[in-house]
């Protein structure tokens, strides 16, 4: 696999801040906005939202949680082997709430579907957005677009685009993969 880093460190700094500006224009106080991250790569993306915003907004209680959709997924029964789900942990209702959904690529869709359908065992909220640091925009299977975007990157289908973060252990950064390149026949 060939890597090569789209940004990293500062600019992701950058960017996070900027989209907490963006998300504080659109819900002021957050008096009736939670944040919810997508499990399992969404949750380290909104827990530095919400680090951020708690410095911003200095001692505003902002809600926020973590989604498991493992089982709202459309293709877990495709995968060899046993699939293990994680926990949830959203210790609040949602029922007329604005909710942020929060994850770290934006890919097919298939992913914000799943977490739709699992945000409504928690009620029914008044209006829901999606926040996310990569949109891979010419990549959707389903009609669904971010309302808060990091950044945009145009890649093919065979590439894939990972994130990394300092709270896991390695760096923030984000890298996009790609298949060498076969050799010329001659």
């Amino acid at each position: 696999m060939q890597k090569k880093t789209i940004f990293d460190g500062q600019k992701i700094q950058i960017t996070i801040k900027r989209l907490c500006h963006q998300l504080i224009e659109n819900h002021d106080d957050f008096s009736n906005t939670v944040l919810i991250g997508i499990q399992p790569r969404g949750i380290f993306l909104a827990d530095r939202i919400h680090q951020e915003l708690q410095q911003i907004l200095k001692n505003k209680k902002i809600l926020k949680g973590n989604l498991d959709i493992t089982f709202f997924r459309d293709d877990f029964r495709r995968k060899d082997g046993l699939v293990t789900a994680s926990s949830n942990s959203i210790d609040f209702i949602i029922e007329g709430k604005k909710v942020i959904l929060i994850d770290d690529v934006l890919w097919t869709g298939r992913t914000i579907r799943a977490a739709l359908d699992a945000l409504l065992a928690y009620g029914r909220p008044e209006k829901v957005e999606l926040l996310v640091l990569i949109d891979r925009r010419f990549s959707r299977h389903l009609p669904i677009e971010p309302d808060y975007t990091g950044h945009v990157v145009d890649s093919l289908n065979s590439q894939q685009v990972k994130v990394t973060w300092a709270s896991e252990g390695a760096e923030d950064k984000v890298i996009l993969l790609s298949e060498p390149p076969l050799p010329k026949q001659v």
